[in-house]
């Protein structure tokens, strides 16, 4: 389950830019002790994460860095976005997908 929750942790990281370890122990149902030991977790294996002290900080990837989770190659992926054509309008999550 840890390495689920790592994973949730480094998408999220993705998407939000800037997280706290509060605002990650809420989306995850964790404490937010959990939540910065996951955060120095993924720092200890490399994963280019950083704390900001004070007002309007969190944790960040360095340099806006992304990860390819997917596992698609570019052609997988390009076929898959021409199946869901017009239908990927219509649901947020789909949107949020592509």
């Amino acid at each position: 389950m840890r390495a689920d929750r790592l994973v949730a942790v480094l998408l999220l990281m993705q998407t939000r830019g800037r997280v706290t370890a509060a605002e990650l122990a809420a989306e995850l149902e964790v404490s937010v002790a959990t939540a910065r030991r996951d955060l120095e977790a993924l720092s200890a294996a490399g994963v280019p994460v950083y704390p900001q002290a004070g007002r309007g900080g969190g944790w960040s990837l360095v340099g806006g860095a992304r990860t390819d989770l997917t596992g698609l190659t570019e052609p997988e992926a390009q076929a898959l976005f021409a199946l869901l054509g017009t239908a990927a309008g219509a649901a947020p999550e789909a949107r949020t997908a592509l």
